[in-house]
Parts: C-alpha cells; structure tokens; sequence
C-alpha cells in the first residue's frame, strides 16, 4: 500500500496549489450571489407555448422599469426571470405583460352548436420570492457567524474527546488539524462554485450555505474516524514511532473511509439526476464537499499530525 505520510509532501503541494487557486479566482472573480444574499425578486414561470428568447423577454419587460432582467431558461419551456425587488402589484404586472405579449391564437374546437374558442393558457407562475437588501446583508453576517462558530465548536470538542491522549501530540492540536482541513475542504468547494458561476451562471443561495455547513459536518466526521484509529494505536503501541502509528491508522481506515464516501457520492449523484432543479445546487455543493472531504481527512489530517510533531521535535 502506498506510503501516505511519507509522501506527505506530494499531498501538501497538491492542497496548497488547489487552496491558492480557490482563493484566487474567489478573489478576483468572486462567488455569483443570488437574490438571498443580494436581494431581489425570483420569478420561475413555464410557458405552454414555444419558449421566448431572452432577448424578447427583455424587450418586453423594458418599460416596467424593473432594470436589468437576468433570463434563464430551464426545463423544456420553463424560465427563470431575476431583477431587481419588486412589489406584489408590479409582480402582477410583469406576469399580465407576459400573457398578453405572448398570447397564443384561441383554440377553435367545432361543436353541434358551431365554433368555440377556447382561449389557451399562455404560461403558469411556478414561484415568486422577493428579498430586500437588508436581509440579504444580514444574511450574508450570519454566514459568516454560522461557519465560525461551528469551527470553534469542532476544536473544543475535538480537544474534549482527545483530552486523554496528550503524548506525543497535544489534545487540541488534532482539534487545530480538524479545523485546517475543514478550511481546505470550504475553500475548494467555493472556488469550485466561483467558477461554476462564472460558466455556468450557477448562483450561490442559502441552499448553499447549508449546503457548506452539511460538509463541515460531513468530513469533520471522516477526519475524527482517521483520528480516532489514531488515539486507539497510540495507547496500544507505546514507545513506538509516531509516524509509523500513523500510517497504520490511516492503513486500517483507508478502505471504509473511501468506501463510506463512495456509496454516499453515489446516494447524491441519484438525486442529482432526479431530484429536479430546487435542489441541484445544493446536492452538486455536497458532492464536491463529500470528494474533497475524502481527500483531506486521508492525505492531509494525518500528514499533518507528523509533520507538526516533526517540527517541534526540530524545535
């Protein structure tokens, strides 16, 4: 089996080279925020005739004065219409525009008594959410809060349950290493969606920050099993060397840690095929978030672990 920990090295430049290229293109790209975090209005419509370019759908909703409107289409003949906020009235008037500007010809159906015509439903409202800026700020406030918050809790929690194995390594640096690798794992996964929202024009809602929260969750867990192996083979092999413990801790979980990980990335890819369009975003930030997680909690926590003792056995 390859040698994880000594080739430690490899896995650090990887991880650094993908946490210095998030950052970056998070830098100077930045994340495409939807309404939640901007504020604004969301109108999700299908059309029961031939869907509208988003060209005509711009002209036709120009002199409402709603400034900007982001069109994109979904599904067959679904649209989903982003501007500024609105009030109900104006929200009314933007859907009797739509039907009256793209108001198909009247069925003609023949009945005993003559003609009839039947007038046919242009499009159907699916879903209209409207968030002020003020809320979108303090949204974006409590994101932050959420997340640090939930780092905190990990260390003083991690440092509690590790409390009894202070040698070689102090309790709460595994507590230190967790939260590293949590870091590793968010900032991928947001310069992923940074990039995704740039081609892709995907936007980054509170779907996604629960979603980033579920996988902070997710692979602290993963990285305390590796941990947890670890504390186990610490008390049985003493005296012995740190790094070799090491390796055979990460050796013993490897295979259901990958495992794990596989059967779950296969769960989400199900539902991200069937489980339709208010969710893709979320369940695509949780596969990510599940693959990197994997990742680090194998080729980063634990080399991690050694080269901290190694530094403070230089020191």
């Amino acid at each position: 089996m390859i040698s994880i920990i000594k080739q430690r090295n490899i896995w650090f430049t990887i991880s650094g080279i993908m946490v210095v290229c998030s950052l970056a293109v998070f830098i100077f790209i930045g994340l495409n925020l939807g309404i939640d975090f901007n504020g604004g209005s969301l109108l999700e419509i299908e059309f029961s005739i031939p869907r509208p370019s988003n060209q005509q759908i711009n002209e036709v909703l120009t002199p409402l004065e709603i400034g900007e409107v982001v069109a994109q289409p979904i599904g067959d003949n679904g649209m989903i219409l982003r501007f500024k906020d609105v009030d109900e009235n104006t929200h009314q008037q933007i859907l009797k525009t739509l039907k009256e500007k793209f108001k198909p010809e009247d069925k003609v159906v023949n009945t005993e008594q003559g003609e009839l015509k039947l007038q046919v439903q242009v499009l159907e409202e699916k879903r209209f959410d409207s968030i002020g800026p003020t809320i979108g700020q303090e949204l974006k406030e409590k994101t932050v809060w959420a997340i640090l918050i939930v780092l905190v809790a990990i260390i003083i929690y991690v440092a509690w349950a590790f409390r009894k194995v202070s040698k070689p390594i102090a309790s709460w640096k595994y507590g230190i290493i967790a939260v590293i690798a949590l870091f590793h794992d968010i900032i991928i996964t947001i310069g992923i969606f940074v990039l995704l929202g740039k081609f892709y024009n995907i936007e980054v809602n509170a779907t996604f920050v629960a979603a980033l929260l579920t996988i902070l969750g997710y692979s602290v867990n993963d990285t305390i099993v590796v941990f947890d192996r670890t504390r186990e083979n610490l008390t049985r092999h003493l005296g012995e060397d740190f790094e070799e413990i090491v390796q055979t801790s990460v050796n013993e979980v490897i295979t259901r840690s990958i495992n794990t990980s596989f059967t779950t990335l296969i769960v989400l890819f199900t539902i991200l095929l069937f489980g339709g369009q208010s969710i893709r975003d979320f369940i695509l930030a949780l596969i990510i978030g599940v693959a990197i997680g994997t990742y680090s909690s194998i080729f980063l926590a634990s080399p991690l672990l050694v080269a901290w003792e190694k530094l403070r056995l230089k020191r």
